[in-house]
């Protein structure tokens, strides 16, 4: 458990270096709430429309902000676009965390409480799936682009948590049962997004239970006998 909680830490704390960088400059007590509020008309705007299809004269309009003040706080879209996955980071991320405070038993509790939230999720109106895999992929020709370093970083913190949640739970090799479980939880959120049918997350949490039980067996075949 030492050796995860490790791993998160250095993640924490690799993350944290982006953070810092994001923050704005010093301002007047009187702008304290506009920060705030451009962060959340541009994430709604960048999840609604991507990156590049939304300019800073609608972020602006959309936030109630001048142009001017736009800039004031970030000095470029690609700044902003960083400050938003930042924020919208930490706070998935600190409600994730309550996973293993809110739930108590096995395994198969932790698997039905993470899909029926995806159920849940994904019932919202113009629910359009992870904005952080979205970004990552209208970003992906651009691999050093800050925003994808966020992306990158919190989905190996969310993972880090899942196996974290596992070992918790007494499940048998937890850093490659998070892995299995952290794809089976992202190919049902595609799917869902691509077919509009969320029996895929009944399906993806029988596949992650079997998975957390299951023993690899390799099947012995008969190689006949051996001729000197």
């Amino acid at each position: 458990m030492l050796i995860i909680e490790g791993r998160v830490a250095a993640d924490v704390n690799s993350l944290a270096s982006i953070l810092t960088a994001t923050a704005a400059r010093p301002m007047p007590r009187a702008s304290d709430e506009t920060r705030p509020e451009i962060l959340q008309a541009a994430y709604k705007l960048f999840r609604r429309r991507g990156f590049f299809r939304v300019g800073m004269d609608e972020i602006a309009d959309a936030a109630g902000v001048t142009k001017r003040t736009l800039y004031y706080h970030f000095d470029s879209k690609d700044a902003l676009l960083t400050a938003v996955l930042a924020s919208q980071h930490e706070r998935i991320f600190a409600d994730f965390q309550n996973y293993g405070i809110e739930f108590s038993g096995g395994a198969d509790v932790l698997i039905d409480k993470l899909f029926e939230g995806l159920v849940k999720w994904s019932s919202k109106p113009r629910w359009a799936g992870s904005g952080f895999t979205r970004l990552a992929i209208e970003l992906a020709d651009l691999s050093g682009h800050p925003a994808r370093v966020i992306a990158r970083q919190h989905k190996a913190l969310m993972e880090r948590h899942l196996e974290m949640l596992l070992a918790e739970a007494k499940v048998p090799s937890p850093k490659e049962r998070a892995r299995e479980l952290f794809l089976l939880i992202e190919g049902a959120m595609v799917m869902i997004l691509i077919h509009g049918d969320q029996s895929y997350c009944s399906a993806a949490a029988d596949a992650a239970k079997r998975l957390m039980v299951a023993e690899v067996e390799f099947p012995q075949h008969d190689t006949g006998p051996t001729h000197a």
